[in-house]
């Protein structure tokens, strides 16, 4: 990663996480800035005016990020979600059109989940319908990320026989966006309702071919997402240690720094020993992503399911070694608490990627 963008968006969160954290808000004007920067989708070519990062370098600035601040990780993932679909599923025009306009400080949403389609996407009911050059979107679409701020939407959902993605502008009639009041975490990653009443948009917004799988659809976008969130973990992982081990250096009980009492030196230990074993498995799902691997899309869901139980409980560790002075409002370990709790939900749930996995073990012992 170019020590150069990492600078960049250290400087841009400075000292604000918290403030964003308790206003449950990051300044929309920042998050266009980084965007036109084409750090929110970096992975993007640099003849679309992206970065051009590999997926180790893109999944390291998003450590990096989840570090600073977990729900400006949470908006970066979102825009390299939608990235991604665009990028698969997209033509030459849409690619040149939408993702021009992402690498130009535009934001951009992906509506996957529903009231009653969570961790089953199978049972999306949205729909897209055809009226004579136009399309017609109908639907709610629940818990989705950065949509508050988004001016675009991708929607996934049912198209005849088979499912589609749709590219929706935020402002079209019959877009309603209701933020999500008091998430538990990731306080400030613009999470809202997205409600589409009949809402009607060129055929030429649709994504690929109609009618194509909508399982393989929702693969494309979700094992993007699922590595961001997992080198994301990573991060909060990294900032639950600096934090932790500061706090033992410096915190004396019976004389001596605390970190010289064993059964806190045991929850130091096994912060490092998840935080290197998350990364080491993040590195590995980048190496498959980068080679084109069939494996990538089984990796990314180990690194998902490792990453994000380390971090819910490295964070837990954290909060235990840091005591009352883990338990100020905003503070980074009451932050990672939060947030990391959180990551062991989106992009699949734990109990989802067991299932996943234990498919995959299953396959691998043939």
């Amino acid at each position: 990663m170019p020590e150069d963008l990492a600078g960049i968006v250290t400087e841009a969160v400075a000292d604000s996480a918290a403030e964003w954290d308790l206003a449950g808000e990051i300044p929309v004007d920042l998050l266009r800035g980084l965007g036109g920067k084409g750090l929110l989708c970096p992975e993007v070519e640099t003849g679309f005016g992206g970065l051009g990062l590999t997926g180790r370098e893109c999944g390291r600035l998003t450590a990096h990020v989840g570090s600073l601040c977990s729900s400006l990780r949470s908006v970066m993932t979102s825009q390299g979600m939608g990235a991604w679909t665009i990028r698969r599923l997209g033509d030459r025009a849409q690619r040149e059109q939408y993702l021009r306009r992402l690498t130009d400080g535009e934001l951009v949403a992906v509506a996957f989940s529903e009231p009653d389609a969570g961790s089953d996407l199978s049972a999306m009911s949205t729909g897209i319908g055809e009226d004579g050059d136009s399309l017609v979107v109908d639907g709610v679409k629940t818990w989705i990320t950065a949509s508050a701020y988004a001016d675009l939407v991708v929607v996934f959902g049912r198209y005849g026989d088979g499912g589609a993605a749709v590219i929706v502008p935020a402002t079209a009639p019959g877009v309603r966006i209701d933020p999500v009041p008091a998430p538990l975490g990731c306080r400030a990653a613009g999470h809202a309702t997205v409600t589409l009443d009949a809402v009607r948009v060129p055929r030429e917004n649709l994504l690929g071919a109609a009618g194509n799988s909508l399982a393989m659809l929702t693969t494309i976008a979700l094992t993007y997402g699922r590595l961001s969130v997992a080198w994301g973990c990573v991060g909060i992982l990294r900032a639950c240690l600096d934090a932790a081990t500061e706090h033992a250096r410096s915190r004396e009980q019976a004389g001596v720094p605390i970190a010289r009492h064993q059964l806190v030196a045991r929850h130091l230990a096994d912060l490092y020993v998840a935080e290197r074993t998350a990364t080491l498995v993040c590195e590995d799902a980048s190496r498959c992503w980068d080679a084109g691997s069939p494996d990538q899309v089984s990796r990314a869901v180990l690194a998902k399911y490792v990453a994000s139980r380390a971090a819910a409980q490295g964070a837990a560790r954290a909060v235990q070694v840091l005591a009352s002075a883990a338990a100020r409002e905003g503070g980074v370990v009451a932050r990672a608490y939060r947030d990391a709790k959180l990551m062991e939900i989106i992009e699949g749930s734990t109990e989802i990627c067991q299932l996943v996995l234990a498919d995959r073990a299953m396959g691998v012992g043939r």
